[in-house]
């Protein structure tokens, strides 16, 4: 992942949201002010908690670092529906404020998904043009790592929101991993043209028609280990979050077994010591902490949400994957690119203001 670090920009981090809340929020967020002195954050929750955390630091940052204070914080368990009705002074619903008000660039949050993406939408609405919001991250591969989108932002997608997600994923291959024409495949239960269901055939031909870097179908095991890499794999909400999932299940499984098979006996945990240089380093590779941070694509603002469970390392990687983003003007450049293609497809478009 590129690093900036000679523009200035501002992210609000939700300091309240995950399962532990302050206890990683802060620590990962002083640890991304010292590695990039043109970052700003502003911390949002309960000042009476951040305060005494930051009284050390303040002085350290005190032109880069501020507290906003939120009286409310949204349960990782709450209906998304009753945080957005009852909930308007969280510290997720003013982080994303600050960014509709153009107080901050981008909002990184670890709560509740739900009711993240949910406020976004209600607060930052959609870029003209896009239908739905869509949710894409890296995933670990034999070829380094591949995107993926959308999993689970949306349970049932049209052909045309599935090209609007490849538009969109394109964008953010291009600013994470510098690559001018990323490869797009489509997620289908096999590689030959008559498989699949008629969303999916559909949105092959719209694919094939577009500008985009489209190389046919790929199927499942293209998301971690395909016969050849491929950038971006493009998949409706329902299927992509099954199998992100289930790719979360398989690691969580391997390690386990491994970590048995390795304590069964005094031989097996002396093969284990001699085997750690090998299997530390193959954890460093998938660690989930390094692919950390889902974006929301198709909002008028940038929100990053991190895995709830985050620890300092994997939080702090959602906030660099926010700087990178939006130093790389991903929010523009995806409106720039739909409305060129609905140009192309409808002869003019005009943009409406919601």
């Amino acid at each position: 992942m590129e690093s900036f670090q000679n523009v200035s920009l501002t992210l609000s981090i939700d300091a309240m949201g995950g399962d532990f809340g302050p206890v990683v929020t802060i620590p990962a967020s002083l640890d991304c002010l010292r590695k990039n002195p043109a970052l700003k954050l502003i911390l949002v929750g309960d000042e009476a908690v951040l305060a005494p955390m930051l009284t050390q630091v303040m002085i350290e940052f005190k032109d880069r670092l501020r507290i906003q204070h939120a009286s409310q914080c949204v349960a990782m368990d709450e209906s998304p529906s009753k945080a957005l009705k009852n909930k308007k002074d969280s510290s997720m619903r003013v982080a994303i404020n600050l960014v509709r008000d153009g107080e901050a660039d981008a909002c990184v949050s670890a709560g509740n998904t739900g009711a993240l993406m949910a406020t976004a939408r209600f607060v930052l609405k959609m870029i003209p043009g896009i239908d739905r919001p869509a949710i894409i991250s890296t995933l670990p591969s034999i070829y380094g790592h591949t995107h993926a989108l959308d999993l689970g932002g949306n349970v049932d997608s049209s052909a045309e929101h599935l090209l609007q997600f490849a538009i969109m994923g394109s964008e953010v291959v291009k600013a994470v991993d510098g690559i001018e024409n990323p490869s797009v495949g489509l997620l289908n239960i096999g590689q030959e043209d008559v498989k699949g269901n008629e969303q999916v055939k559909a949105a092959a031909k719209l694919l094939e028609n577009s500008h985009l870097n489209y190389i046919g179908y790929v199927e499942g095991n293209y998301l971690n280990a395909g016969s050849h890499r491929v950038d971006l794999i493009v998949a409706d909400g329902f299927v992509g979050n099954v199998a992100l999932k289930s790719i979360e299940g398989a690691a969580k499984m391997i390690g386990a077994s491994l970590k048995e098979a390795f304590n069964k006996n005094i031989f097996t945990r002396l093969a284990g010591l001699i085997a750690y240089p090998v299997l530390k380093s193959f954890k460093n590779r998938i660690d989930p902490r390094l692919y950390n941070g889902a974006s929301f694509l198709g909002l008028r603002g940038l929100v990053i949400k991190s895995h709830g469970g985050a620890d300092e390392l994997a939080f702090a990687t959602a906030i660099h994957l926010a700087e990178v983003e939006v130093q790389k003007n991903v929010i523009q450049n995806i409106g720039e690119q739909v409305e060129n293609i609905l140009k192309q497809r409808h002869g003019t478009w005009q943009i409406t203001q919601e």
